[in-house]
């Protein structure tokens, strides 16, 4: 690597204790998935949808907004975004458990739908892509109420075909909002390839709504983080939002109850497991003389101790009680 590209992060404003930061972020939630995946497989827990091979682009992006100001509405494959902006690998492993303390939805929801009113991760819904209007709704709010904050949404490319995509760009656009869309343009909408549901690029969708598209290598954390740098900063300006599309790969099947096998081959996976931006990420820290094999071996003990520690909580923390099924269900008027 030439010394430009050695200090890339730098050149960015990102300091080399967040450069390595952010290493750790992408590290523990592949240790989390990969847990969660074993715990499934172990009849500990019902079902896991898998971010295994997006966590590069989702790091770099929450990297890229305002952790203490910003509202976030991510999809349900983001544990690394959402561990990112301040959830805690206990609060994880209450969700993919389903106990009543889990902060996302009290055990009421498949795992992977977040949300936490103190980390202003805004609830997410069981129907595809309804984060999206909801997203272009806190932006709304915000113009109105000139707060200076942004909205970031995250999605499959999938859900870039459904209506409430196309309708909150349209409105996002129209009204010059600051909200962010991201694509994880991960190649399959569960057992869908992309040349199959896109015709073109994705983010030239976003020119028919009057604002900027741009597509990013998601296995680049440190692109990503320029990438929606640079949108965030468009949004605070006023000048409306941005559609990123980060193009990687799902290395993991859809969620544990699929077979992905049935519509791709092992060489196809094999082939873009040599993408993934993890060991990528970590090469580069190594070269950069900021990460060594003994820092890694030594954090990998922490992740361990610290799923661990989750794990045993979240196995014996207490199940929702029938009594509270109609709990959060109706609005509490003294609380509006």
């Amino acid at each position: 690597m030439s010394i430009g590209q050695l200090t890339k992060h730098r050149s960015l404003g990102l300091s080399d204790d967040q450069a390595v930061e952010m290493y750790k972020y992408m590290l523990l939630a592949r240790k989390f998935d990969e847990r969660s995946l074993l715990l499934q497989r172990a009849g500990k827990i019902a079902f896991h949808v898998s971010g295994i091979g997006q966590e590069a682009a989702q790091v770099g992006a929450a990297f890229a907004m305002n952790r203490d100001k910003d509202y976030f509405l991510p999809y349900y494959r983001d544990y690394a975004f959402v561990l990112s902006v301040g959830m805690t690998m206990k609060e994880l492993m209450l969700s993919v458990f389903a106990k009543a303390e889990d902060p996302n939805s009290g055990g009421r929801q498949m795992p992977g739908h977040f949300g936490h009113r103190k980390l202003r991760i805004v609830t997410g819904s069981s129907p595809v892509t309804t984060q999206v209007p909801h997203a272009v709704g806190f932006a709304l709010a915000s113009k109105m109420k000139n707060e200076g904050t942004v909205s970031f949404v995250t999605f499959g490319e999938g859900s870039s075909n459904q209506g409430d995509f196309h309708e909150g760009c349209n409105f996002a656009g129209v009204h010059k909002l600051p909200v962010i869309f991201m694509c994880e343009n991960n190649q399959y909408a569960i057992s869908i390839p992309y040349h199959k549901q896109v015709g073109g690029k994705i983010a030239d969708r976003a020119l028919g709504y009057g604002f900027p598209g741009v597509s990013v290598d998601g296995n680049d954390p440190l692109e990503v983080y320029r990438v929606v740098k640079e949108a965030h900063e468009r949004a605070l300006r006023g000048e409306g939002p941005t559609l990123v599309e980060a193009v990687m790969y799902r290395i993991s099947p859809h969620s544990t109850s699929d077979n992905d096998l049935l519509y791709r081959t092992k060489e196809e996976v094999e082939e873009n497991r040599a993408k993934d931006g993890l060991p990528k990420y970590k090469a580069y820290l190594i070269d950069c003389g900021l990460w060594s094999e003994e820092q890694e071996a030594s954090f990998a003990e922490e992740c361990k101790q610290l799923l661990n520690d989750a794990t045993n909580y979240a196995d014996k923390a207490p199940y929702p009680s029938p009594e509270d099924t109609l709990k959060y269900v109706y609005g509490d008027r003294e609380e509006v």
